[in-house]
């Protein structure tokens, strides 16, 4: 089969699938089945302090269970010679540099966005000897510069946004001080190099978008070649869905033990209830009752 371009489904293995991710893969096949693309699973174990074996292998399995099938899969712990890679060229470019400040540090010495998040102002930046610099042989944080290019992007949902990175978090890490790389840097760099032309994800991501889009601008510009990582950046189309909340209003987590889509297939739960009870607490369906794998990415195709 040919496909017009390639979505991902990309949960990362902390805890068990709960149905905050349930809600999000329905968005990614109701997206591939609107515009016909490519389904990638690919698992995000860059926080390798709290992934476990048993979680991959429930992503996978509980997947399997619920119907949800896809073409390709990855996870990033194969591919750090990769990331390896393309962090070279972005700090022989002058892009990145080591940053000493402790959480302390950081918490004291810089201001908060209006989301909480901390905006870095550049205290290390200033003390930065180049790619030579001593600090890169001991453990730090590594940070990519934002400088002061402002970003435009369109949400197929939420609409239009000019965006400032460096207004929004600063300069923000791409490998953390036991040497692993974030969140923002892997996805980036996979988006690139696995041609992912759609990106679908949950809105409490969206504040992510203009940093990852600058950070993909210059990943493409200098390290394009490495895998299939193109010279010529090309912008994904972004659609960031609504959330789940729990009774506090809260989104679902797992760090706060949201109860997970094992526990209800462990207790009887079919799929389809399951579906539709997603579907109801997402307000996409008048009441919970059972829902097909079929009818329910159905009814999120109408709203894309």
């Amino acid at each position: 089969m040919d496909y017009s371009g390639k979505v991902r489904f990309a949960p990362s293995p902390t805890g068990y699938l709960h149905e905050g991710h349930l809600l999000s893969a329905l968005y990614v096949w109701a997206a591939a089945k609107k515009w016909n693309l490519h389904i990638h699973l690919r698992i995000e174990d860059h926080d390798r302090g709290r992934t476990r074996q048993a979680y991959i292998d429930g992503i996978r399995e509980d997947l399997d269970w619920l119907g949800f099938e896809y073409q390709s899969e990855s996870i990033q712990s194969d591919r750090q010679e990769i990331y390896r890679s393309v962090l070279e060229k972005l700090t022989e470019a002058g892009l990145t540099y080591p940053c000493t400040c402790s959480r302390k540090q950081l918490e004291a010495e810089n201001p908060r966005s209006e989301t909480g998040e901390i905006i870095y102002q550049g205290k290390c930046s200033k003390q930065d000897g180049g790619a030579t610099d001593e600090r890169y042989a001991n453990p730090h944080n590594l940070r990519f510069r934002t400088s002061d290019k402002i970003i435009e992007w369109n949400d197929c949902r939420l609409g239009h946004f000019i965006e400032k990175p460096a207004s929004q978090c600063g300069d923000f890490p791409i490998q953390d001080r036991d040497g692993f790389f974030t969140y923002q840097f892997c996805v980036c760099v996979d988006d690139q190099e696995q041609n992912i032309t759609h990106i679908v994800r949950g809105e409490d991501i969206r504040n992510s978008t203009a940093r990852q889009i600058l950070l993909s601008q210059k990943i493409c510009q200098y390290a394009g070649g490495i895998g299939n990582i193109s010279r010529d950046y090309h912008s994904p189309l972004y659609l960031h869905h609504g959330l789940i909340v729990d009774s506090t209003g809260k989104k679902l987590s797992k760090r706060e033990l949201a109860h997970s889509i094992r526990q209800d297939k462990e207790a009887g739960v079919s799929p389809e209830e399951l579906l539709g009870r997603v579907l109801f607490k997402a307000n996409l369906a008048s009441d919970s009752s059972p829902l097909p794998l079929d009818e329910a990415i159905g009814i999120i195709v109408h709203t894309l």
